[in-house]
């Protein structure tokens, strides 16, 4: 099962045409992300929910696709949440002007996110296993966690 910010942006999202998440978020002209406190608290109860779903899962892998704009404090908030959970922590880099290449050939993208966020989710984060989309195709990322976590172990 894999599970996203986006997915929680779009629960709180008052329509299809709303990209403040119901007035939660501000994406600013430079491509920052200004995060609310109405914001954290969704936030917060998503991760409980999560957590919950692993738990309750029994054998139901949970992917869960974060990104952790304030880097080490983020993974924090989700590692708080997890705590009592077997987790393996996946970095997935690109280079920002890759990123920012991908970036414009999408519609549904704020031009400048990307390259504002290539290092600044990654900062005092601690990664178990870590891939580079910059020069390899999803499948091949996949294929290297799926070595790593084979290599250690991991269900």
């Amino acid at each position: 099962m894999t599970l996203g910010i986006d997915d929680l942006i779009r629960a709180i999202s008052h329509g299809p045409t709303d990209t403040t998440a119901g007035g939660t978020l501000e994406f600013t002209p430079d491509g920052s992300v200004v995060v609310g406190d109405e914001f954290r608290r969704a936030e917060a109860a998503w991760h409980e929910g999560l957590a919950a779903m692993a738990r309750a899962g029994d054998g139901v892998g949970i992917i869960i696709d974060e990104v952790f704009l304030a880097g080490r404090k983020s993974q924090a908030r989700l590692q708080s949440a997890l705590k009592d959970l077997p987790v393996v922590w996946v970095g997935v880099l690109c280079q920002p002007e890759v990123a920012e290449g991908r970036e414009r050939e999408r519609a549904d993208r704020h031009i400048g996110m990307a390259r504002h966020q290539s290092e600044r989710v990654h900062g005092g984060v601690a990664y178990d296993v870590v891939v580079d989309t910059s020069d390899r195709s999803a499948d091949e990322c996949a294929l290297a966690i799926v070595a790593w976590m084979q290599d250690h172990e991991c269900e």
